[in-house]
């Protein structure tokens, strides 16, 4: 059967005893060992311990399909439930998995750790089906928006830490394509800021953030305020740290399609600040001034503008018989802070 999302925390802490063997899946592979790790201790605190637990891999299956309901059936020699764990999904697992919930043998409890799989997959199939009462299936999804600030947040009073508001929110743009590398990055902050210290937006950005992510919002925010000496300083750093002109030019497009859905949700009768609310990542606190000016200089028709111009950009960066990519991106970006320019003195 499927786990539903709301059960999921309560599952994690004390698994249905009745259930034999849990599928954990998705595209967030840090979520995925994390949640393995934590039902695993439900049965040993020690994930280590060779009479207790037994580690398998789809190779060992596709050999003997019968391991993994030996393994399970397996009696401790030091006592206590057995844990097998089976690192890695397939058609090799999905048939060992079906020969033991056809008949589960022992106490054991067996735990199999999957990345992604579609719904046609044999081991998602097994374990969701809505008759199985012995099998159970958790999807690990990224999290993001309130859901990972608050992940965020809880870490960082688990640390003893404190964190501003503005920080977790930028963190959250930031982090949660995977569960193990937001949490060692939190851990990191952390660790900065010592016990009953405090984490600030600028402790965040100078220590998480990513210097070329940094640049290219330089670069953005210049661009679409049509200030030339910033864009010129921005574009010139950006090359002198290696950024290809294509990065920079979809690094730009991006920015502008959060202008435009920002603009787009204007266009429906909501004022600028609730439009930004609407965005994610949110906008960063300091950069809210400048993105309110920027709405007010591209209306939509614009917009759509300037993005079909830096798919051409793009187009032409690519093309062996154009100029050099590095004069076609600049000119590109040139071009746009013209637009902006003209849209302020209008």
């Amino acid at each position: 059967m499927k786990i539903e999302p709301r059960a999921i925390p309560g599952f994690l802490k004390k698994p249905d005893p009745g259930i034999r063997a849990i599928l954990l899946y998705g595209p967030d592979s840090g979520l995925v060992r994390e949640r393995a790790e934590t039902i695993g201790k439900t049965v040993t605190r020690d994930l280590t311990a060779p009479f207790r637990v037994a580690d398998l891999s789809p190779e060992t299956l596709k050999d003997d399909p019968a391991r993994l309901a030996d393994e399970a059936a397996a009696i401790s020699m030091m006592g206590g439930r057995r844990l097998v764990r089976v690192r890695g999904g397939g058609a090799e697992t999905a048939g060992a998995a079906k020969n033991f919930l056809d008949d589960p043998k022992g106490d054991g409890l067996v735990v199999i750790e999957a990345g992604e799989l579609d719904t046609k997959s044999a081991l998602r199939k097994l374990f969701e089906a809505p008759g199985t009462r012995n099998a159970g299936a958790i999807a690990c999804y990224r999290e993001e928006g309130a859901s990972l600030a608050k992940t965020i947040a809880e870490q960082f009073a688990a640390e003893g830490v404190k964190a501003t508001g503005e920080a977790v929110e930028w963190l959250a743009g930031r982090l949660g394509s995977d569960r193990a590398i937001t949490r060692s990055e939190v851990a990191k902050l952390a660790l900065y800021a010592g016990a009953s210290g405090t984490i600030g937006i600028e402790d965040a950005r100078g220590l998480i953030g990513d210097s070329a992510d940094i640049d290219l919002d330089d670069l953005s925010r210049a661009t679409g305020l049509g200030d030339m000496g910033a864009l010129d300083r921005a574009f010139a750093k950006l090359e002198g740290e290696g950024g290809s002109p294509i990065m920079i030019l979809r690094g730009l497009a991006r920015h502008f399609l959060r202008l435009q859905t920002a603009a787009g949700h204007m266009a429906q009768g909501l004022d600028p600040e609730a439009a930004m609310g609407k965005l994610f990542p949110p906008v960063f606190f300091k950069e809210k001034d400048a993105f309110k000016t920027q709405l007010a200089r591209w209306p939509l028709p614009k917009l759509q503008a300037a993005l079909d111009r830096l798919l051409e950009a793009e187009i032409q960066c690519k093309s062996s018989g154009s100029a050099p990519a590095e004069l076609i991106a600049e000119r590109c970006l040139l071009a746009l802070a013209q637009m902006a320019a003209q849209g302020a003195r209008r």
